[in-house]
């Protein structure tokens, strides 16, 4: 996903951007070397500083090798993984349905633009957290525009995707990543609440 434009940050919306956009590339594929190696480095303070502990032991505990086994198990699988990622698929139990319709035109009247060579659609779980981070970075979008887009396309599925994810027989690494997908969108969810 593409936007142009950027706002100034507080340092509350840049650390919601990061946590965002290290959501999606976790949800993208299985995490490279420097990826892990920043999780392993990673100093737990904060409202969420048990959650990023149980991230930090879960990158130390894997190896690039039972990563790339367990996203396939997950994410992939022998005709499909033990999770099924897509936002269409938690809001209407089928693939590529009206709910990536309807995406795909806010996603077009706000100014997001797929990429050229992504292979996935914009439902993915891993595309949704990154246009959520590029709304919150660069965007310029008002608290409503965003509080709108997150309630219908994120906030309606993504925590039970996430709380899935945390209890799937497959997950090791990706359980500490589920919760700390969970517990995060149920603060955006508290945020996004807050009276305009």
């Amino acid at each position: 996903m593409s936007a142009a434009g950027g706002p100034v940050l507080s340092p509350e919306e840049r650390a919601r951007a990061e946590l965002y956009r290290l959501l999606a590339a976790l949800l993208a594929g299985p995490p490279g070397e420097e990826p892990m190696d920043l999780l392993r480095g990673i100093v737990p303070e904060g409202p969420l500083a048990e959650v990023w502990e149980a991230l930090r032991a879960a990158a130390e505990g894997t190896d690039p090798d039972r990563l790339a086994a367990e996203y396939h198990a997950l994410f992939i699988g022998l005709g499909r993984g033990e999770l099924v990622p897509y936002g269409s698929w938690y809001r209407a139990r089928f693939l590529m349905e009206r709910p990536l319709a309807t995406l795909r035109s806010d996603l077009a009247r706000l100014g997001f633009a797929r990429r050229d060579k992504t292979r996935e659609p914009e439902d993915h779980a891993a595309a949704l957290c990154e246009v959520m981070g590029m709304m919150i970075a660069e965007s310029g979008l008002s608290f409503t525009e965003s509080k709108v887009f997150f309630e219908t396309h994120v906030g309606s599925w993504l925590g039970d995707f996430f709380a899935d994810l945390e209890r799937a027989e497959a997950a090791r690494f990706y359980r500490a990543v589920g919760r700390l997908g969970r517990e995060f969108i149920a603060i955006e969810q508290t945020y996004y609440a807050m009276p305009t």
